[in-house]
Order: C-alpha cells, then structure tokens, then sequence
C-alpha cells in the first residue's frame, strides 16, 4: 500500500461538512447493503443529516473530525472521541473511533490508514490509555486494517430481529 505523501490530514472545518455528508451516507447505504434488518437504510436526508449532525461536534471538546485532503479535494473524514467509564461496555476510559471513511475512487492508497494513525495520534495526545472501534462483521477491509495499525478483537456484537417471538 502506498500512502501518498500528497494528502494531508487536518481538523474538519464548516466547509467540509457537504463532502463529510456525502462520505457518511456512502457509510450509511454500505452497512445497510451488509445487513438490511441491522443497519438502517440511506434516505434522501442522510447527507444533510450527517452534515449538520457532525457539524455540531466539530466544537465538542472530547470530539474530533478529521479530514483527508488531496488536491485541495477531501477525500475522506474520520470521526472520533475520548469518553470516560462506560458500565454499559464494561470499559474505562478511551478513544472511541466512530467512523472512518475513504471515498472509493481514493481507496487502496493508504488514505485510510493515514486518517487512523491522525487519529490515534490525537487521541494519544489527550492521555486516552487505548481506543476501541467497531466494525461491521462483513467488512474485511477494515478489519485487515485495524488489525495492521495493532487493533485486537475484544468484542462480538451479534443480532437477533424479534418478529418471531411468541
């Protein structure tokens, strides 16, 4: 894999969010396309949804949107934070990677994995002791990823739909 020395990783700013939008619904329709009854389906208000929803973290203390940009063009964005004890997740405190998407014409170039070392480089930086992600089952290629940049498997997230159910 190449990384190109022609993208930069920067903070996300007001003038990315119509990209981002775009980037977080090709999210949306890929994980619906997985699993239909999992993964809620892309409406013609997912781009905008996305957008504003990540326009609003932009100022968030413990938030970061990140962008890769080629060419003055973003190519894709990554979403993460630092969040303190979860009971839920049985887990202290730690970075959270929520998102991180390449469009498809930039994949395969190391776009990718310059977003996620950005990221866990950042969130070094604010003292967070490790980072966890989720991942779609049937995406290998992120998967192969994480597992390169160090990730291990911690946790299996299985679904069951109720319409069965006595």
């Amino acid at each position: 894999m190449d990384v190109a020395p022609s993208v930069a990783v920067r903070p996300a700013e007001p003038r990315d969010l119509q990209t981002i939008g775009r980037l977080g619904a090709l999210l949306v329709r890929l994980h619906h396309a997985f699993d239909s009854q999992r993964f809620i389906p892309a409406t013609p208000q997912t781009e905008q949804g996305y957008a504003s929803f990540l326009g609003r973290q932009l100022n968030e203390p413990n938030v970061m949107v990140l962008v890769a940009e080629r060419a003055g063009d973003v190519v894709g964005y990554t979403y993460a934070g630092v969040e303190g004890y979860d009971y839920m997740s049985l887990r202290g405190p730690a970075g959270v990677l929520y998102d991180i998407v390449v469009d498809p014409a930039h994949r395969g170039h190391g776009v990718g994995r310059r977003l996620l070392d950005a990221a866990l480089r950042a969130l070094h930086a604010q003292g967070t002791p490790r980072v966890v992600l989720s991942t779609a089952e049937q995406n290998e290629t992120a998967q192969r990823l994480f597992a390169r940049a160090g990730f291990r498997r911690t946790m299996i997230e299985m679904t069951r739909e109720l319409d069965d159910v006595p």
